[in-house]
């Protein structure tokens, strides 16, 4: 094979891995700009506040959840960092104070147990009483579970769209480097010769 001919298929191969990678820049940067507005939008749509630095709900939290909690006191939520620190800096501190540190299978398993108890004896006062107390324990761990789910998932997303922009302008470089490589190397055919590759 001659030099010409080395040039021409380096150089057309070149282009067509900058065609490929300015394309998947594209669409990476595409898909992570496509995750980071929706978790805004969906944050947003919420309307969660963290509360200010001097209010009673942020200076009951231990010191370690009120350090994580500062940074954004008295923001509306928007991003998924802060879904993230709201969600395991305030929902679960006070989850952890609705039943004893019990999670929401626990204590649904308790309120199950009970009722069918009560079932059997429904004239039970201190039954009843406890069936009570264990549904609004139930209820509020599962609302709670369910918004550090969903905050959770905000977080994981953001993250995700975070990775995708990196790996755009990663993409974007190596697409650009190969676009100049290939263009020298068509430029370098005009003056090859005909020589042999060794």
């Amino acid at each position: 094979m001659n030099r010409k001919s080395f040039d021409k298929i380096a150089s057309t191969i070149g282009l067509l891995l900058a065609a490929v990678l300015i394309s998947a820049g594209v669409l990476l940067q595409w898909g992570g700009n496509f995750a980071l507005g929706e978790v805004k939008k969906q944050l947003v749509e919420q309307k969660v506040s963290f509360p200010a630095a001097d209010s009673g709900g942020f200076k009951a939290l231990p010191a370690a959840d009120q350090k994580a909690m500062a940074k954004y006191a008295g923001q509306v939520m928007t991003t998924g960092d802060q879904a993230n620190v709201f969600a395991n800096h305030y929902i679960k501190v006070h989850m952890q104070g609705v039943a004893g540190g019990k999670v929401y299978e626990e204590v649904s398993g308790e309120f199950l147990a009970a009722n069918a108890q009560l079932k059997a004896t429904p004239t039970d006062a201190a039954l009843a009483a406890k069936v009570g107390a264990l549904g609004g324990q139930r209820t509020t761990l599962f609302m709670g579970s369910t918004l550090r789910g969903l905050l959770g998932f905000s977080y994981a997303f953001s993250v995700l769209g975070n990775i995708a922009m990196i790996a755009s302008y990663v993409t974007f470089a190596g697409g650009v480097l190969f676009l100049i490589l290939a263009l020298m190397g068509f430029a370098h055919l005009r003056r090859a010769e005909t020589d042999s590759v060794i």
